[in-house]
């Protein structure tokens, strides 16, 4: 598949002086070696097991996803023991905070079983359950998906909030500033235990078509997914996702504490993200990707969600003609667009540090079971 060049796509995005002005408060300083892109810049592997789903039923295999993260994560490290994987970002004294992703919930998530697995493996090295958190923003949401049934006994869920401007969960202190559109409230606060409580952070996203940023991975899932008051970049046909998703993801301490991204590719939406509209626009990529960073995990999912939109007859991601925004119904119509898509915010992410963006020098590790 043939993507438009990195300049190809850099002439289609934002010009720097167009970009918003954004004020960071945080008195967090980073760690000697940020969790993003953390010790592994530019390592992706791609696990694939195709009996890891049905698509008939969306039935997902939990000795299947229990292989698949141990290939997983002992290709990412080259250990021969998975504990000593996993301690190599986690131990036994961490506060860990699993990072899900609800919001195109129940229909498509962090799968239940993925996330059980990564408690259990978290259990394995000593860390207590109590100790575990998984989270997201919205209560709403995460309850829709129903995972206690799923995760060890004692480990936490957690909703920063139970309405949508709610604000309690989040921390006053830890905040990004900006006005996009004159709107009255400029300020988007980070979540509250990512702040003052969570040591370790483990982002789980879906692999995701999204309407305003063209796909929702790593950098999206632990961005807009860890702050207050985000809706507020879009408005019309504009959206302000191309600079905001990496601002956000490089704000400390949200940066340092966050270390490993596993991405749930074992059901996916190719068009009408973050929400499955339809049953149609569903895809079973059979997949886990893990590294830590970011920014090379995102920018292999483009060409995954440029691929099947491809194969859709669907136009590109990065299709940014006003011919096809809010020319007919998203939800319904993969040939129209909600806003002028931003999938340059994941090379955009890569010049604030947070990953490897050229694809020439991300290398890749596909094992398939």
């Amino acid at each position: 598949m043939t993507l438009p060049s990195v300049a190809g796509a850099a002439l289609a995005a934002p010009k720097a002086d167009e970009l918003p002005k954004y004020r960071v408060q945080s008195s967090y300083k980073a760690a000697a070696q940020p969790g993003m892109p953390g010790p592994f810049p530019g390592r992706v592997v791609n696990v694939h097991a195709a009996k890891s789903i049905s698509p008939e039923t969306d039935k997902v295999d939990p000795a299947a996803v229990a292989e698949m993260m141990k290939q997983g994560m002992l290709a990412l490290t080259g250990d021969k023991d998975l504990r000593d994987s996993w301690r190599r970002f986690i131990q036994p004294n961490d506060v860990v905070g699993i990072k899900l992703n609800c919001s195109g919930a129940p229909k498509i998530c962090s799968h239940p079983v993925v996330v059980a697995e990564i408690a259990k493996q978290l259990i394995a090295i000593g860390v207590p359950a109590r100790n575990i958190t998984c989270f997201e923003r919205f209560k709403d949401q995460i309850d829709t998906v129903k995972y206690p049934q799923y995760l060890p006994e004692g480990v936490n869920v957690w909703a920063a909030s139970s309405g949508r401007d709610a604000i309690n969960g989040y921390d006053p202190r830890t905040y990004v500033e900006v006005d996009f559109f004159g709107e009255d409230d400029t300020r988007s606060n980070l979540v509250r235990p990512i702040a003052e409580r969570f040591t370790k952070i483990i982002n789980v996203p879906n692999m995701k078509d999204h309407g305003a940023s063209g796909v929702t991975g790593c950098l999206k899932n632990i961005a807009y997914g860890s702050f207050h008051n985000v809706a507020r970049s879009h408005r019309f046909e504009k959206t302000n996702t191309f600079s905001f998703i990496g601002t956000l993801a490089a704000v400390e301490p949200l940066r340092s504490r966050t270390v490993l991204q596993i991405m749930d590719g074992l059901k996916g939406v190719w068009h009408g993200g973050p929400f499955l509209h339809a049953d149609r626009f569903k895809f079973y990529p059979a997949r886990m990707m893990f590294g830590t960073d970011p920014v090379a995990i995102d920018r292999l999912l483009t060409d995954i969600i440029e691929e099947k939109r491809k194969a859709e007859g669907a136009i590109s991601v990065f299709n940014r003609s006003m011919d096809y925004v809010k020319k007919g119904d998203f939800r319904k119509d993969p040939n129209t667009n909600n806003f002028v898509r931003e999938p340059g915010h994941i090379e955009f992410a890569g010049g604030l540090g947070l990953g490897v963006f050229d694809k020439s020098k991300i290398t890749l590790k596909e094992i398939t079971l």
